[in-house]
């Protein structure tokens, strides 16, 4: 079995860096294989790539600490991605008997394990999407900031206000909620407005009070109307910071000539699409996947989340981005190059973050993953190491054993390990 293990802080005497985080120190990750081709040496320090060189040529300094170095002989070293899609308050919640617990312990609890499985898969940021108002009122809210407070250092943890109504009688209420998430500490505002009576009026709303606190916005859509699209579209045009909309699963039903209009409408307002090829989500009906390879010929940047992990809406949900990239280009058409965009560089844009590549100057948030191509990676990702700020944070190890056979005497299959018992 694979075995992820987060890593403990660093002791309280190091340094810290200049965003207030303890610095790490000097790492050295030795003999990486990039995506096109080359093997490296790649020093980190004071959570930056510090340099890439040829195999060898680098250092980890004179009085490098112990574990300063990191053997990546066999590994393919990738930006980290980020999971751009998840529901923290409602994950892991599939088994529980009777009904889901929100109580504030209970929903910390499960969102802090949520971040951590979806660390071990190479997630070092996610966004998650938080309900506010009804019945859990801000307090689940609350449970899931407490969560990302403890998670800091080994991952970013963002979160969406998800109000139900925002319109009419029974939408002021939420409109209040809302300002007070974001209040709260909330930085990003979202809803599902499929599902208020005015599903227009819900927008504006959400885009008002987006810009009054110079929020990015997150909504839910199935993007059944495209019409409404179309007027979502045009309201949310140059809105800054952003606007993300997401999973769209209905437009994968639309005409062609509908389907294109409607993917150069959404390029010209510079809307992010994200997609959730491994399954829904409960805010929304649909399990589709959009039609990526023609939102990308218009434009549109595509990224690819997750969805649920382990709730009613998907009791399979494994919340693993790499798998979400294998889904873009085993059944999606997407190069592999592109489906691994739509996890990693795309997603981290989506989330407000800077770029990552492997190269001097960028940030060390990076994945090594076993394997000698992209391609193979997406086939195979089993063993994983985890790289936050210039500090592995995670590793996943998994070894595969046979027994004795002529096949392998005879082939030179390449071996994993060997397995003495029968």
């Amino acid at each position: 079995m694979p075995d992820s293990q987060p890593q403990p802080p660093p002791p309280s005497g190091t340094p810290a860096s200049p965003d207030g985080q303890q610095d790490p120190g000097v790492l050295l990750l030795c003999g990486a294989r990039l995506t096109d081709g080359r093997t490296v040496d790649v020093r980190l320090g004071r959570g930056r790539i510090e340099a890439v060189g040829t195999t060898g040529s680098l250092t980890a300094g004179p009085v490098a600490a112990p574990g300063a170095r990191v053997d990546l002989d066999g590994y393919l070293l990738l930006p980290a991605p980020a999971e751009v899609h998840a529901h923290a308050d409602t994950a892991l919640s599939a088994d529980v008997e009777g009904p889901v617990s929100y109580a504030p312990e209970d929903v910390q609890r499960r969102a802090t394990e949520a971040a951590l499985l979806q660390l071990g898969h190479g997630a070092t940021a996610s966004r998650a999407h938080v309900r506010v108002g009804d019945v859990q009122g801000l307090g689940s809210l609350a449970a899931v900031l407490q969560a990302r407070r403890s998670l800091r250092g080994l991952a970013e943890v963002t979160t969406v206000a998800m109000p139900r109504l925002l319109t009419g009688a029974a939408g002021a209420d939420g409109l209040a909620m809302l300002r007070d998430a974001l209040k709260m500490g909330a930085s990003v505002v979202g809803g599902c407005p499929d599902l208020d009576p005015d599903p227009t009026g819900y927008v504006e709303a959400v885009l008002e009070v987006a810009s009054e606190h110079g929020c990015p916005v997150d909504l839910h859509t199935d993007a059944a109307d495209p019409a409404r699209l179309a007027r979502l579209a045009a309201m949310a045009g140059g809105l800054r910071p952003g606007v993300t909309l997401g999973p769209c699963a209905a437009l994968a039903r639309l005409p062609a000539e509908s389907a294109a209009r409607t993917a150069d409408q959404l390029a010209a307002a510079g809307v992010t699409v994200v997609c959730l090829p491994q399954g829904g989500c409960g805010a929304t009906d649909r399990r589709d996947t959009p039609p990526v390879r023609l939102l990308r010929a218009a434009g549109v940047r595509i990224a690819a989340g997750s969805g649920t992990l382990r709730d009613v809406s998907n009791p399979v949900g494994r919340g693993d981005p790499l798998e979400a990239a294998y889904l873009l280009a085993s059944r999606h058409g997407l190069r592999p190059e592109e489906a691994y965009d739509a996890v990693s560089t795309s997603a981290r844009a989506a989330l407000g973050l800077p770029e990552v590549r492997v190269e001097a100057g960028f940030p060390a948030d990076l994945l090594a993953v076993r394997g000698d191509s992209l391609a193979g990676a997406l086939s195979l990702a089993y063993s994983r190491i985890v790289i936050h700020r210039g500090r592995v944070v995670a590793r996943t190890s998994a070894v595969r054993e046979y027994c004795d056979s002529a096949a392998e005497e005879e082939l030179g299959l390449p071996r994993q390990g060997r397995s003495t018992s029968p």
